[in-house]
């Protein structure tokens, strides 16, 4: 059974130049060897993550994302403060975390959580945390070389971006290659925010 990675983001291109300026100050700076940085182009908001799905299955997962977004957006969001998980002193994962006032953002992965889960889909037990993975660390990058890498990022100012609008959710397919993950849009699912009459 043919099966495809399969993830639900909101993709970043608006913040394409800005992201990419953000990388290389850090790969630039103290420890900045330790990561491995992923292409600008590739950088998105993951909402979830399914893991290998089987392709007949997708056309649920598309019209799950679709009912999602009903009622909802569009969203306006804006980058805040850069961080490292676990954490900056044992650092795996370089983000930028992201901000979007009103609260819709969490309520429309929520309601993917919970159309996905209505197909037959786990639900995530962790909580949302939206970000933007700029980098992971390397294997063979020192504990002391990662270390420096994880003080960097709390020592680097959040970018003064404008917020963007966002008005569509994605379902991609990540297909994974020596070189890196590539990414193929399967579905785009528009927000459409109830109009009360």
């Amino acid at each position: 059974m043919a099966t495809v990675r399969t993830f639900i983001a909101i993709e970043m291109t608006p913040w394409r130049d800005v992201l990419a300026q953000m990388q290389e100050e850090l790969r630039c700076g103290p420890g900045g060897r330790a990561g491995r940085w992923v292409r600008p182009e590739a950088i998105h908001l993951t909402l979830k993550f399914l893991g290998d799905v089987p392709e007949e299955r997708l056309a649920d997962v598309h019209a799950a994302v679709d009912r999602a977004c009903q009622g909802v957006g569009p969203l306006r969001i804006c980058p805040s403060s850069l961080g490292c998980f676990p954490n900056a002193g044992n650092p795996r994962v370089v983000w930028v975390g992201v901000r979007e006032e009103t609260g819709q953002l969490s309520a429309l992965q929520a309601a993917v959580e919970k159309e996905l889960a209505a197909v037959g889909f786990a639900r995530e037990e962790r909580p949302f945390r939206p970000h933007l993975t700029l980098g992971r660390i390397q294997r063979r990058a020192t504990r002391a070389e990662a270390r420096e890498l994880g003080q960097a990022t709390q020592s680097c100012p959040a970018p003064n971006e404008e917020p963007i609008e966002v008005d569509e959710v994605c379902v991609i397919k990540s297909e994974l290659k020596p070189s890196g993950a590539v990414y193929t849009r399967l579905h785009t699912a528009h927000l459409t925010p109830s109009h009360r009459s």
